[in-house]
């Protein structure tokens, strides 16, 4: 009984500590995002790539010469504020589909956005941040064919 009294203390005492733990690797979590959310600075602008504007195939995230055009004008407006900036390229997809495959769907196509700034133009990879946001942020709900075309997007945040 002593024994049994013994392991049930340090189960309780573990937890605790469990608790404990967890609740300062959230406080960490909640700075980082305030640090990372600092370090961007100033939102400027957000620059959104439709995907009735840049036609992203099903599941796929190659661009079209649509969306390459619609970079091209989006450069030309960095080019136009002539200042240091920091771009956050997130990708975004509709509900179709296991969240796993969305989250790495929409990774792809931000990425597929920044390896052609990258390479078109030289911007700089420490200047730009691919996220994936997957289904969790719609623009519209999902009920229709049109409706979830809206969700498919990526989006530039664009910080000085």
């Amino acid at each position: 009984m002593k024994t049994l009294t013994k392991l049930m203390v340090l189960v309780l005492s573990l937890g605790s500590l469990i608790t404990q733990q967890g609740s300062e690797l959230k406080n960490v979590e909640t700075s980082l995002e305030e640090v990372r959310r600092i370090a961007r600075g100033k939102l400027i602008f957000t620059e959104v790539l439709k995907n009735d504007e840049v036609k992203f195939a099903f599941d796929k995230a190659e661009l079209t010469s649509e969306a390459k055009a619609k970079l091209d004008e989006f450069v030309q407006k960095l080019i136009e504020l002539d200042r240091g900036l920091y771009l956050e390229i997130q990708g975004h997809t509709d509900n179709t589909g296991p969240e796993s495959w969305n989250i790495t769907l929409g990774r792809m196509r931000a990425e597929a956005v920044r390896d052609y700034l990258y390479k078109q133009y030289h911007l700089p990879l420490h200047r730009m941040e691919v996220i994936s946001l997957g289904s969790s942020t719609p623009i519209a709900d999902n009920s229709s064919r049109e409706r979830r075309a809206a969700n498919r997007r990526v989006e530039i945040l664009v910080y000085e």
